[in-house]
C-alpha cells in the first residue's frame, strides 16, 4: 500500500498527520510526506507508536521517488552512516 490509499493507516489531513493505529500491522513501517519531510511509523508488538523524520536529505529524497523500497532504502542510508 502507498500513502494516499484509504486504507493506509497515515493520512495527510487538514492541520497535520492523522493515523489509524487500529489498521496498523505491528512492526510495519509506514511513511508520509509532509511538509517536504518524510516521516516513519510503526506500532511494536506492545503496541507503542513510534515516529520518526527522516533528516538525510538524499534517503528523504530515494523514499519519496520510490516508497515500496522503504526499508531497502533505509538499511542503505543506515549503512552510510556507519
Amino acid at each position: 500500500m502507498a500513502a494516499g490509499d484509504t486504507d493506509y493507516p497515515v493520512v495527510i489531513a487538514e492541520g497535520g498527520i492523522k493515523l489509524k493505529t487500529d489498521k496498523m500491522v505491528t512492526d510495519q513501517m509506514y511513511h508520509c510526506i509532509y511538509d517536504g519531510k518524510v516521516f516513519i511509523f510503526y506500532k511494536d508488538e506492545e503496541s507503542l507508536l513510534h515516529c520518526y523524520e527522516v533528516e538525510n536529505p538524499e534517503a528523504a529524497k530515494a523514499i519519496a521517488e520510490n516508497p515500496a523500497e522503504l526499508e531497502n532504502i533505509l538499511r542503505k542510508y543506515a549503512k552510510q552512516d556507519e
